[in-house]
């Protein structure tokens, strides 16, 4: 019981410290309409990107600017367990006579909630992708979302735990997460790239989570032409899918539970300063 009440204060320290900074919102709220009205249909413009279900890039790329936007906002949530070395709150924490996974696990939980907030913003705007989401539709959006922001987030506290400066974990971030992001599988289908890069992108957990997405909002979207065939079915013929729903949420789910439960091990390890 006092773990899981630690557990939600630190929950609910991450949250209202975010819910402070307005700066932050105001770039959240910003990023997404970069990479959809923007980059998105800059791309579309000066390419054609048609599949036999006659997918349009913003179509494509939408689900993959979700998984983007939860990877760079929950995994950098975790540089606050560096300013709390800094300042002392963690060194407190440390010294508590409370588990450390308790608050691995806050820290988790804070991170995919503030990554949330940024999911519901894309929801939003998915008309500007095309996209004229359900109540089912977001529902599956969410659920994805929360996996793939609580899996980011607890990689960035098995790093961050283990690091003592800002700078160093900025450098091992870019080095990390434009990899994991690049070969996801957002801009590009994996089926046009090169095998070697294929099996790179087989073992990158965000590539479950794109597809997983993908595949949440082209079984709302309509085929085009009548013929019956699925949407998803279609795509997936194409290339333009690799696994079914049911695989990616497993895949996903797994490595959520994988990389919290490497995440409680770093921090068991951590030291105050």
């Amino acid at each position: 019981m006092k773990g899981l009440k630690v557990t939600y204060a630190i929950w609910l320290r991450e949250f209202l410290a975010f819910s402070r900074e307005k700066a932050r919102i105001f770039a959240m709220v910003g990023q997404p309409f970069f990479y959809l009205a923007i980059l998105g249909r800059g791309i579309t413009s000066g390419m054609t990107f048609t599949s036999t279900g006659s997918v349009t890039y913003s179509e494509f790329m939408y689900p993959g600017v979700i998984g983007l936007s939860m990877l760079f906002t929950s995994i950098f949530s975790a540089m606050s367990i560096i300013w709390d070395r800094e300042f002392g709150f963690l060194k407190e924490v440390l010294v508590a006579p409370v588990p450390r996974w308790s608050v691995a696990i806050g820290k988790s939980f804070g991170g995919a909630t503030v990554a949330m907030t940024q999911a519901v913003i894309l929801i939003v705007i998915a008309p500007l992708a095309g996209i004229w989401p359900g109540p089912t539709m977001i529902v599956e959006i969410l659920a994805l979302s929360f996996l793939i922001s609580f899996a980011t987030t607890s990689l960035g506290v098995v790093i961050a735990s283990r690091m003592s400066s800002m700078q160093g974990f900025q450098v091992v971030m870019n080095f990390l997460v434009l990899p994991l992001y690049f070969l996801s599988g957002a801009m590009f289908p994996m089926s046009k790239t090169p095998f070697w890069m294929r099996s790179l992108m087989a073992v990158d957990p965000l590539t479950y989570g794109v597809d997983g997405l993908r595949n949440v909002v082209f079984a709302h979207i309509a085929a085009s032409g009548g013929s019956g065939t699925p949407l998803t079915e279609i795509a997936r013929q194409s290339g333009l899918l690799q696994h079914s729903l049911g695989v990616d949420v497993a895949v996903t789910a797994l490595a959520a539970v994988l990389l919290a439960m490497a995440g409680v091990w770093s921090f068991n390890k951590a030291q105050a300063a």
